[in-house]
């Protein structure tokens, strides 16, 4: 059995065991003690804790299968005579020698720059990345923005359109020879827009000059995860003024279901069904960690827990049947569930890379910017119901 596995079958079982507890040590009115209350309390952290030792290991197992990746094809077919006949050529920013010119630029701040960068060269300055690093960063980004994951994500070179239904056809029954009667379709339109992002990273000088140093996965995967945190913030509470429009904005984000004071399990369950059934397929939760914390104790009218641990390892874990997604981004104040593919991501071209050379010129630290375009938005906001938790409506 794998780690992993095993630290998910001790949560799972401490976590019974923390149910079993409750429901033993609860009193004629459903209370605990003071002191059954803390060893709950105390049985509850050491779940919460298999859960971070979890996800520690799988993102150790993921950088483990990155690092291990071959830097060589093997040879597996029959070679041909020359053997390059039936090898593709490839060409600007996916050829070999662009990737190697841009190692170089990186490794000496830019300032040993091959004639091969000038078909990469970015308009705001900076070098577009070798195809193999945007790939490579967009894999980063998906592992660490749970929006790249949940959402639709388009690539444009320009301003897109997305086109939706205002109005929806009605059927009628008509007699037989009966007149056809025909309703006005209507559309609105979505403009993807590209709002730049830019991140910065810095390295010693002396890891930058040791060759032994993998510079190339160090800087990509932390160019990575700081676009991605950035990007989910925006994903998620972003306004639409220089940069993307949130999934719980005020205004173009999802729809509000409800306003209650408290999370109650009945809330979650009307939450659940404020969602139109055709978009219920492929719905899920997405809920800040303090509220998750409070949603799994809450139980049904049966007394069992709407909260469902994942018993398979990559399996998101359940709130009434329905997956659950944390963001340390995601709001306080609400709680989403809905279809997130009607969220549209749009990657405006390529990411490019520059260097910072003034900054940190003086402390013996090299930096870099990574730049790219993108937008986002709900294009549906009936597609994601919000419960606001806050002051309640009528109150």
């Amino acid at each position: 059995m794998s780690k992993i596995l095993e630290m998910i079958e001790k949560r799972n079982q401490a976590w019974n065991a923390a149910k079993a507890f409750v429901e033993s040590r609860q009193d004629k009115d459903g209370l605990l003690s003071e002191a059954d209350a803390q060893t709950y309390k105390e049985m509850e952290q050491k779940v919460m804790n298999y859960g971070k030792e979890i996800e520690r290991l799988q993102q150790m197992e993921a950088i483990d299968a990155q690092m291990s990746m071959p830097v060589n094809t093997p040879i597996t077919a029959k070679p041909m005579k020359g053997g390059m006949e039936d090898k593709p050529v490839k060409a600007g920013r996916a050829s070999d020698e662009y990737k190697k010119a841009m190692l170089d630029a990186l490794r000496s701040n830019f300032k040993r720059v091959s004639n091969v960068l000038q078909e990469g060269v970015d308009a705001d300055g900076g070098y577009l990345v070798p195809e193999e690093y945007d790939k490579r960063l967009i894999d980063v980004l998906e592992e660490e923005n749970i929006m790249r994951r949940l959402a639709t994500r388009i690539t444009t070179s320009g301003e897109h359109k997305i086109n939706i239904a205002a109005t929806k056809p009605a059927a009628a029954w008509i007699e037989e020879g009966g007149a056809l009667t025909f309703g006005d379709a209507t559309f609105d339109q979505i403009l993807m827009d590209a709002h730049k992002l830019h991140v910065a990273i810095k390295v010693t000088e002396e890891l930058l000059y040791d060759n032994a140093f993998h510079l190339e996965s160090y800087i990509l995967t932390q160019f990575g995860k700081a676009l991605a945190n950035a990007e989910e913030d925006s994903f998620l509470n972003g306004d639409g003024n220089g940069k993307p429009l949130g999934l719980f904005a005020e205004a173009g984000g999802g729809h509000v279901a409800n306003t209650v004071a408290s999370i109650k399990a009945d809330d979650m369950i009307d939450l659940v069904y404020a969602l139109k059934r055709p978009y219920r397929k492929k719905a899920g939760f997405i809920i800040n960690d303090k509220n998750l914390a409070v949603i799994r104790k809450l139980k049904d009218g049966n007394q069992a827990y709407i909260w469902q641990p994942s018993y398979t390892a990559g399996e998101p874990d359940r709130i009434l049947g329905y997956p659950v997604y944390t963001s340390a981004f995601a709001p306080e104040d609400a709680i989403s569930f809905g279809d997130y593919s009607y969220y549209n991501i749009g990657d405006r071209g390529s990411r490019s890379f520059a260097e910072l050379r003034e900054l940190f010129a003086g402390n013996g630290m090299i930096g870099y910017v990574a730049k790219e375009r993108v937008d986002g938005k709900l294009i549906l906001p009936e597609a994601v119901q919000i419960l606001k938790i806050g002051k309640a409506s009528g109150n």
